[in-house]
């Protein structure tokens, strides 16, 4: 039986990983990886896997992509017992209103974000993550029990599908892009690759992306694809900052990445006939290729992006189809097509 996407994306999302606490996440992309790959991982949160026999000699090229999600962290308990939260992450303020939460605390928790009824507000408009606290039912003495300053914070929802191979959930970004790396790796069992092969599921992306590098110095790749995801037009955006659902994998160009790499996936793309998009920025690209590229000597590195639908919400939007397509282009280069 193959490789089932849609299932591993499912237990991917659902694992919990706000960055800096993702144990949880980290374990399930293990466990998925095992499949294909020896592995490891280390105390900062970051999985290794090495595909088939490392050949001295050769190139060593890395995949990777980032297991963390954004969230919230609990920073103050009230004398009310509310919980008062931040910001773990580049959260969109704007969908805080009437969530259920769960609080990551001694013992897993139910809460919602609390909310004035319109009726009793002088504004109807948006607020911001000052303006809102968790509440969990508790006093202030039955919360300190079971919740402590640092806990994550995240706002749940399962994988579901929508029309046709659409799917949403939580942490799309970038579970979307561990499952890419697996799908391919599944794409390559048995077949003849011209690198050695090595994986990064990295930690703490959104914060810095801080486990790329200290998990590229591990594995000092000769090359890297960093896979993860960017923006998908909705209705309203720009075509020139947006790309477009169902139409394949967005290769990345820009200064601080490897130009000869961007160029040579375009090549494998148009070779095997599959589709691609490009994205197109003008400095940093603010994922883990950033920091990957600057690692030790430096490293060639691209970033393979599957176009997302509102990012940075609970209700993340992809299309299966993109991230076979991000898959099939990762495995087609790795034969050296």
């Amino acid at each position: 039986m193959g490789f089932d996407l849609k299932q591993a994306l499912s237990e991917l999302c659902a694992a919990p990983g706000v960055s800096g606490a993702e144990k949880t996440a980290q374990q399930t992309a293990q466990q998925l990886l095992s499949q294909f790959a020896k592995t490891e991982t280390d105390s900062f949160g970051n999985v290794y896997g090495y595909v088939g026999e490392q050949t001295h000699g050769r190139q060593k090229l890395m995949l990777e992509a980032h297991i963390d999600e954004i969230g919230y962290i609990v920073t103050y308990i009230t004398d009310e017992g509310f919980l008062k939260i931040s910001g773990c992450g580049g959260i969109d303020e704007r969908a805080l209103a009437a969530q259920q939460v769960t609080v990551y605390g001694k013992e897993t928790i139910k809460g919602v974000i609390t909310s004035i009824p319109p009726h009793l507000s002088e504004k109807n408009n948006s607020y911001s993550i000052n303006d809102v606290f968790v509440d969990i039912g508790l006093s202030k003495q039955q919360a300190e029990k079971l919740v402590s300053p640092g806990d994550r914070v995240l706002v749940e929802n399962e994988l579901v599908s929508l029309g046709g191979s659409l799917v949403t959930s939580k942490a799309l970004d970038d579970r979307s892009g561990v499952a890419a790396v697996l799908l391919a790796l599944d794409m390559l069992k048995d077949k003849q690759t011209v690198y050695d092969i090595c994986v990064l599921f990295a930690a703490q992306e959104e914060t810095g992306e801080r486990g790329a590098k200290t998990g590229a110095f591990r594995l000092a790749p000769d090359l890297a694809i960093a896979v993860d995801v960017s923006f998908a037009k909705t209705h309203f955006e720009s075509e020139e900052d947006c790309a477009k659902m169902g139409q394949g994998a967005m290769i990345g160009i820009a200064p601080v990445l490897s130009s000869e790499f961007s160029q040579g996936l375009i090549q494998t793309a148009e070779r095997c006939g599959l589709p691609y998009q490009l994205e197109i920025m003008s400095g940093t690209t603010g994922t883990d290729a950033d920091k990957i590229s600057i690692t030790a000597g430096g490293v060639r590195t691209v970033i393979v992006s599957v176009p997302l639908k509102y990012m940075h919400t609970p209700v993340e939007v992809i299309d299966l189809g993109d991230v076979e397509k991000t898959a099939q282009l990762i495995a087609e280069f790795a034969q050296g097509r």
